[in-house]
């Protein structure tokens, strides 16, 4: 019983945040009212706030769904990786910039951005900060990875490349979400680009 009302919780929670990502796709997120979220959840309104105190705790909680659904897909690569460390790279950060407009728009990412930088100390804001910490985990675990398999230098500081690698893949994030018109094909380039010479220092002869 304790079973099935977990899954029926995990479910409410589910069709509140989509119906929240669609409605906020679609009318924009300053718009859109906690009661037509309710409504299109198909539950009372005061379901959605027994769960989030306001519109940011559903737009970071939007987030984490986001995040969980990449880390999930990354495990994969980390596990498995390319032997090539460029490929490897490219790889796994490709997972998390597609996967990137599914559930949020551009505005969204810009209002979650905000919210995690005006309001670092609140649960949402800490919240996004973890979740972007477990992000710049994963890179780094995916260059101990390739380390271990030989196709990066020994030598190398994986946490430190790591998490320059994801520092600089964040930052053109931030460039990509204030330009609405940049698809994320240029993205990718970019960060390709600008990645290259690094792997280039850290990959192995055989591998680089």
């Amino acid at each position: 019983m304790a079973g099935l009302r977990e899954r029926q919780k995990a479910d409410r929670h589910r069709r509140i945040l989509e119906a929240a990502a669609a409605l906020f796709r679609r009318s924009g997120y300053r718009h859109v009212k906690m009661e037509a979220i309710a409504t299109a959840a198909g539950v009372s309104i005061g379901t959605i706030y027994n769960y989030y105190r306001n519109k940011g705790d559903l737009l970071v909680a939007i987030v984490s769904m986001e995040v969980h659904d990449v880390l999930a897909a990354g495990e994969e690569v980390v596990a498995r990786p390319p032997r090539d460390a460029g490929r490897a790279v490219h790889d796994l950060i490709s997972i998390y910039l597609e996967h990137s407009l599914v559930y949020l728009s551009k505005e969204m990412w810009r209002h979650a951005m905000a919210i995690s930088t005006q309001q670092p100390d609140t649960p949402s804001g800490e919240i996004y900060t973890e979740l972007d910490g477990r992000l710049a985990d994963q890179v780094c675990a995916l260059i101990a990875r390739l380390k271990a398999l030989g196709a990066v230098r020994e030598e190398t500081d994986e946490r430190a490349v790591g998490e320059l690698i994801f520092n600089n893949t964040s930052m053109m994030f931030i460039q990509f979400v204030k330009d609405e018109a940049m698809p994320v094909s240029a993205l990718l380039d970019r960060i390709g680009r600008q990645n290259a010479p690094l792997i280039g220092l850290i990959g192995t002869p055989a591998h680089g």
